[in-house]
């Protein structure tokens, strides 16, 4: 019990900083130890969310399947590998403006592991190009405004296909959040698991850092690698901007795989230009200017 609750409780830079002084066989008892907490937090999550909820008439729920989501990045392939013989799907959410490769990547991995891939992209109207030809390109502030239209709106198609009955079932979405996986998600709470009408999400990698991530990979070297995230460090499967850095459409130009991803960015901004969009919205990546933060955002 102590073991799972370190697990699902770590995270952050006080885990960074312990892991510094641990010896190698400490490390690697860690991560056995995270590694024998996942499949109890989908069965606690299962168990609080579905099975076991009841409502005002006394009923309990159905599973109606579990997805596991793989992005392509690097937390998103060692989950795809530690639910590969549990999960019913994978689920992708093309984003419509992520580089191509890695899409390709989320195929080829849930074919090599023979899991059915639920790739879903967002519902007419709610399209990165709709957004940006209206509003220009999003920044920090409208981050959960952007995530909702080109994410989470694949999300719902999944769960319209796999709940037709949201009153008897409810489907697990398993995903692969962390702690410290960046410093906006740092300071913010990442839910162990939580329940939005028919949908459970479950992360049960929060409390992983990049070692373990490393570690894992290194344990199981047949993992197949993204190598757009071993090259530039990130899945590039959403290149919305809304949190880019300085130079980061400069490190895409120069990289060719992003090549196709760049066109579309360069044409957005043109047409957006063109159709009356402030000039100031039309530049990928950079913070506009003349509108306000809508989350609190602190750039």
């Amino acid at each position: 019990m102590f073991g799972l609750r370190r697990a699902v409780l770590g995270g952050r830079e006080g885990e960074r900083a312990v892991s510094r002084l641990l010896t190698f066989a400490e490390r690697e008892a860690s991560l056995d130890r995270k590694i024998a907490s996942v499949q109890p937090i989908i069965d606690m999550a299962i168990r609080k969310h579905i099975t076991e909820h009841r409502d005002g008439r006394n009923r309990n729920r159905r599973l109606a399947a579990i997805v596991t989501m793989v992005s392509g990045g690097k937390d998103s392939q060692v989950l795809a590998h530690l639910m590969r013989e549990r999960t019913d799907f994978y689920g992708h959410a093309n984003t419509g403006i992520g580089i191509e490769a890695t899409r390709q990547y989320v195929r080829d991995l849930a074919a090599w592991w023979g899991v059915p891939l639920l790739e879903r992209k967002p519902a007419p109207g709610r399209t990165y190009e709709d957004y940006v030809l209206a509003n220009g390109f999003p920044g920090p502030g409208r981050h959960g405004y952007i995530y909702a239209r080109i994410k989470g709106s694949p999300f719902e198609v999944m769960n319209r296909e796999l709940v037709p009955n949201p009153y008897q079932q409810r489907v697990l979405f398993v995903g692969g959040r962390r702690f410290t996986e960046s410093a906006r998600r740092e300071a913010r709470k990442i839910p162990l698991m939580e329940r939005k009408k028919s949908v459970v999400w479950v992360s049960p990698l929060r409390g992983w850092t990049n070692g373990d991530l490393a570690a894992y990979r290194r344990r199981f070297p047949d993992i197949p690698r993204n190598p757009i995230s071993d090259e530039i460090d990130m899945s590039g499967e959403c290149l919305c901007g809304a949190f880019a850095q300085p130079g980061e459409l400069d490190k895409l130009r120069a990289y060719p795989p992003a090549a196709e991803v760049v066109h579309q960015i360069d044409d957005l901004a043109a047409r957006a230009l063109a159709a009356g969009v402030p000039a100031s919205r039309c530049v990928w990546g950079q913070r506009p200017t003349d509108r306000p933060c809508l989350e609190g955002c602190n750039l």
